[in-house]
């Protein structure tokens, strides 16, 4: 080799060098070796946390379900039988529903027009008057301090303060009979 071919040569294996040298001094570690069973090992646990963390999602959710099924229903009892009936979405319903909070709310409730039972309120209740042609299992509010149910059809402006769930006219008859019944209202599902 001649000179100027071994200057050249040492000019770029030296500086070649050098960078082989500083990238293995930058490179990271090595990881270690993980064997399959603890990568599976690794994976269960994962599961597993994520397993519970759905399960503790679905008890919150369902926590809050209950919750919120309790701010939609109210029940509705007479005698043994026990009726559950949604609150309308109107500001009378949300008075009643406050008016509830503070208690069952128990009603002597007379026939009147051979279509409704009907009961006076110790306070009035804001109106929400619109014509309505109720049916069976409505719950009205009257002039503002009757409340009603309803076991037929009548047509009338007055306020809708729920509806009784999944109801017939036979089923609220035997329940509420002829004359004068005593009828208890309240938020919680009465044992």
């Amino acid at each position: 080799m001649k000179a100027t071919q071994k200057t050249i040569f040492w000019l770029i294996l030296v500086p070649f060098l050098f960078w082989v040298t500083g990238c293995q001094v930058n490179e990271p570690e090595s990881t270690p070796f993980v064997s399959q069973e603890q990568q599976n090992e690794s994976s269960e646990e994962i599961s597993s946390k994520d397993s519970q963390q759905t399960t503790e999602d679905l008890t919150q959710k369902e926590t809050s379900n209950q919750e919120e099924d309790m701010e939609l229903y109210f029940y509705i009892q007479v005698n043994d039988t026990v009726f559950q009936a949604i609150f309308a979405d109107n500001s009378s319903a949300l008075a009643f529903k406050e008016q509830l909070s503070q208690g069952d709310l128990t009603l002597d409730m007379h026939d009147y027009g051979s279509f409704e039972k009907v009961g006076t309120l110790n306070e009035s209740l804001p109106k929400n008057d619109e014509s309505i042609t109720t049916t069976p299992g409505d719950v009205i509010l009257y002039q503002g301090n009757s409340i009603t149910i309803y076991y037929d059809v009548n047509t009338w402006t007055f306020t809708r303060l729920g509806k009784i769930q999944d109801v017939t006219r036979e089923t609220l008859l035997d329940a509420l009979g002829s004359g004068s019944v005593t009828v208890t209202f309240s938020l919680n599902k009465p044992e």
